[in-house]
């Protein structure tokens, strides 16, 4: 019995451990975006320069276009197909509009600090 115990407590201790590193590990990544229904989720976020954010198309049938103009940082991701990915490395300072070409009422503010 004391066996069962000392074993079931040990499996205990590693599941914890494993979801310490899982978590670290997504808060390394990031921070993730959704477009889904000519929208993105969340509408705005803040983070850190040198910071990536990825944006993900979530719908199934809609193509999207990621871009970003100002005088300081520019990006532009080309078609985005359903079910993609895009990463997005914030390396300046300041606030930028991440619109999208395809659905101009797409808007996604970001504040890198």
């Amino acid at each position: 019995m004391r066996r069962l115990a000392a074993t079931s407590g040990l499996a205990l201790l590693a599941g914890a451990l494993a979801g310490i590193v899982l978590v670290t590990g997504l808060e390394a990544s990031g921070r993730i975006v959704s477009q889904k229904g000519r929208a993105f989720l969340p509408v705005s976020l803040a983070v850190e320069r040198g910071e990536t954010v990825t944006i993900v198309n979530d719908d199934s049938d809609l193509l999207h276009h990621l871009y970003v103009e100002s005088d300081r940082f520019t990006f532009d991701s080309g078609d985005q197909m359903p079910g993609s990915r895009t990463a997005i490395t914030f390396t300046e300072a300041g606030t930028f509009q991440v619109l999208c070409g395809i659905h101009p009422k797409m808007k996604l503010a970001v504040r890198v600090n």
